[in-house]
Formats: structure tokens, sequence, C-alpha cells
């Protein structure tokens, strides 16, 4: 279980060490080359700070890393959850493949099956999380500089009308729209809830939502309003600097963001958004509280209202706010996520998450 690991610090010796005795109990994570290993792995040991642990193959999969082809982390977990660990092992090698129920079939597994199983774990099939893997293939390729066609390809698509339409769904454009000199760069981080889509210029975070929400098409279209269309593909140092605090999140070593932030609403939404930056990790409250706390105690629905049009998921933590009997009410991410991220908090009771944003 997370948080039952022996400290980082003796789990770094025993990465330096090459200790046997955590093999195939606990593995490595390494941010700088995305790639998770056993802790006997012969490759040249990571830095301190580039290291996350986990204590199973299934976590360190979720949390967006790929197997090291040197140590082959995936054999020792094969027998627990054969399907997914094989299906995302074969994803991971392949990211451009295009997949089938028919190509699921013939790898000896259920269909069936596989769909309830990665709905279960991902709250997505394995289809929808592979292609998903394909557009981010295609945006990375047109983020380093590749021409259209070049990205289709780098994508696994044959098809250019069909590139475009996965475009059109994620981003709400079509690629051939984007220049390059777009001074906000969209891109996708993988989170062990699914994969996200961040929006960063050089300085601020302007977006962070789940890429299958069916919200985020009209939500990018306002952002793209707001700056004037000034919207592209790729990532900045911000980017990176808020997938490192999501990894750190996730990995339960701190739910406090540092990140600056641009919010993008009115002046009660950003109210709203600054008051919910207020509640600690590990507790809830009420939309009736929040609205106490801005001075607006009969403005409830609004506070609702405000919640819901949340841009930056996780780090303004809308997903702390609950009914007034107790209930999770809705949440655009999904309520297992809520519920997951919710559950996941309590384990830092007594911590705070408060913290300045950018407007």
């Amino acid at each position: 279980m997370l948080f039952a690991l022996p400290h980082d610090d003796i789990l770094y010796d025993a990465l330096l060490r090459r200790d046997p005795t955590y093999d195939g109990r606990v593995f490595v994570g390494v941010t700088s080359t995305g790639i998770f290993c056993r802790l006997t792995c012969p490759a040249r040991k990571p830095k301190r700070e580039n290291c996350r642990f986990y204590e199973s193959v299934a976590t360190a999969l979720e949390a967006g890393f790929r197997p090291c082809k040197r140590c082959h982390p995936l054999a020792p977990a094969a027998g627990s959850d054969p399907a997914v660990t094989d299906l995302l092992g074969a994803l991971g090698a392949d990211p451009t493949r295009r997949w089938s129920e028919s190509d699921i079939a013939a790898r000896g597994h259920d269909p069936s099956t596989v769909r309830r199983a990665f709905r279960r774990h991902f709250g997505m099939t394995f289809l929808e999380l592979a292609r998903l893997s394909r557009v981010k293939s295609g945006l990375k390729a047109i983020g380093d500089g590749a021409k259209v066609v070049e990205a289709q390809f780098e994508a696994g698509y044959e098809s250019a009308s069909a590139f475009r339409a996965a475009f059109a769904r994620l981003l709400g454009e079509a690629p051939a729209a984007f220049t390059g000199r777009e001074a906000l760069k969209a891109d996708v981080i993988n989170t062990p809830l699914g994969p996200m889509l961040a929006v960063c210029d050089a300085d601020r975070l302007h977006l962070l939502e789940f890429a299958e929400r069916k919200a985020l098409k009209g939500e990018l279209a306002r952002l793209r309003k707001a700056v004037d269309g000034d919207l592209g593909i790729g990532r900045t140092g911000v980017t990176d600097r808020i997938e490192a605090e999501l990894v750190r999140f996730f990995a339960g070593e701190g739910a406090d963001f540092q990140t600056p932030l641009a919010l993008h609403g009115t002046d009660f939404t950003r109210r709203v958004w600054t008051e919910l930056m207020t509640i600690p990790a590990g507790a809830t409250r009420s939309y009736g509280e929040i609205a106490a706390a801005i001075g607006q105690p009969t403005a409830t629905r609004a506070v609702a209202r405000a919640n819901g049009a949340n841009q930056i998921a996780i780090v303004i933590p809308c997903h702390r706010v609950i009914g007034a009997d107790g209930t999770l009410t809705g949440y655009g991410g999904g309520l297992w996520r809520k519920q997951t991220l919710i559950d996941l908090e309590r384990r830092y009771a007594g911590a705070t998450s408060e913290r300045r944003a950018a407007s």
C-alpha cells in the first residue's frame, strides 16, 4: 500500500547498492527518462531528485512511467493482472499502434473483460487510452517542429482527416492552424487518474483538465478567446514544473502546488477559486461554507457554478467541495475521480495546501 514503503532515502540507497531485498517489491520511476525499473537494474543510476518509488508495477504504470527494457519490471507482475499489464506494456512499447478489439482478442484477452478492467483502473477503455496515446505522439511531433503530415504518421494515423478530427476533439482546432509561435502551449500529462491536458505559457499554468472530459472543448474555446487565439502545441518550463508536482502529489510526497496560475474568470469566480485553495488537503467544505467564507452566504448556487467552471483541476481543489449532506455531488472529471482524490488526500490530514495564485 501507498506510504507503507521505507523512507525514500533508504530506497535510494538500496537502488545505488542494487539491493536484492526489494526486488519485485519496490520499483523506481525516473522522471528525467519516463522509465521505471527494479532497484536491481544494471542501468546507470539516476539522480536522487529524479526518483519516485512505487510499491507495485501497476502504480508505476499508472503514474505514466514506461517499463525498462533492461530489467523488465513487468515480468514478476504478469500473474497478478495479466490483461492490464500485458496491454499497458504493449502500448508502452508501441504508443502509435492502432488497436482494435480483435487485436486485444488476438493477445488472448476477452475484450469485454478488458473494457471493465481499464474503466475500473483509469475511467476509460484501453482503446480510448490508446487513441489518446496516439494523439499525444502527434502533439509532441508538432511541438518539436514537425510538419502536420509527419505528425500524422508519428501518431499512427493513416488518414489525415482522422488525425485532424482527433486534434479537433482534443484542442478544438485542426493541427495545420498552429504556427509554433503561440505563447500558450498545450501538452498531455499522464497521471494515475488518466491523461490531463495542460496549457501553459512561459510563466503560468492556464488550464489543467482530464483529456476526455466532455466540457474540455468548450473550455479551450473560452481560453482561446481570452488570449485572442494565441494557443498552440508543445510545452514550456511551466508544463514540466506542474508535471513534476503532480507526480509528487500522486506519489504521496506533498499536496502543496507552487506552479503560478493564470485565473481566467470573473471577479466572483476568482474569489471562489482562491477560497478553494485555502481548503487543506484531507479536508472538505460545503458550497454554503465557501459562500460564507467569501462574505456572500446567500450565494450558494453561484459558488456551485464557479466551482464547476474551474479550469485548473486538482491544483484548484474543486474536488474538496461536497454537498451540505456530505454527498459528493457533481464533478466534471467524474465522481470516481473525486472520491479517489478525497481518499488520497485523507493521507495528508493535518497538512495545508494554501498558496498564492498569480492573476
